[in-house]
């Protein structure tokens, strides 16, 4: 099996019912994507595939193949950082780090269904317009549970992230 990790092909040779999280995680050795709760509660799992938000423990690798797939090492690098990475930074949007990776790969596909118009439960309106407001990224980061409670600061650096990736 081939897979598209952060821009690089990779040839696998894994068992087919292994989870798209563990072929990452135990044959690619990208140990940033965590695995919290293996059932898809969490989110500390998050990957972007094709842009889109998932939870890479609840889909199997093999259904990937031709798929783009972005981890958080796939996002930015030291020196270098993505704007979201720079933002949680900023605003101390962690406190033990478990969760942060998949806080942040889920914050980065956010913005992307909002700029493509995905309206949430909390969007007002359903044109395609979404106001980043608490409410809207509370909503849209429902599926990701931080334990140490830095909510607030994760909004904070969502909302100031959205506003340099916007400009």
């Amino acid at each position: 099996m081939k897979l598209t990790v952060n821009g690089s092909e990779h040839t696998l040779d894994v068992d087919i019912r292994t989870s798209l999280l563990d072929a990452l995680r135990d044959h690619l050795a990208l140990t940033g994507t965590k695995k919290g709760c293996d059932h898809g509660q969490c989110g500390a799992c998050t990957v972007l595939v094709n842009g889109r938000r998932i939870n890479s423990c609840l889909t199997l690798a093999v259904m990937h193949e031709d798929d783009e797939i972005v981890t958080i090492e796939g996002l930015g690098m030291p020196g270098d950082l993505h704007p979201m990475q720079e933002s949680f930074l900023k605003h101390d949007g962690f406190q033990c780090g478990y969760c942060t990776p998949g806080q942040i790969i889920s914050a980065v596909g956010m913005l992307g269904e909002v700029k493509d118009g995905w309206p949430s439960h909390a969007t007002e309106l359903l044109d395609g317009g979404a106001e980043l407001t608490d409410a809207e990224i509370s909503e849209r980061m429902s599926g990701n549970i931080c334990r140490c409670s830095c909510y607030p600061n994760i909004v904070d650096a969502i909302r100031d992230a959205a506003a340099k990736v916007e400009s």
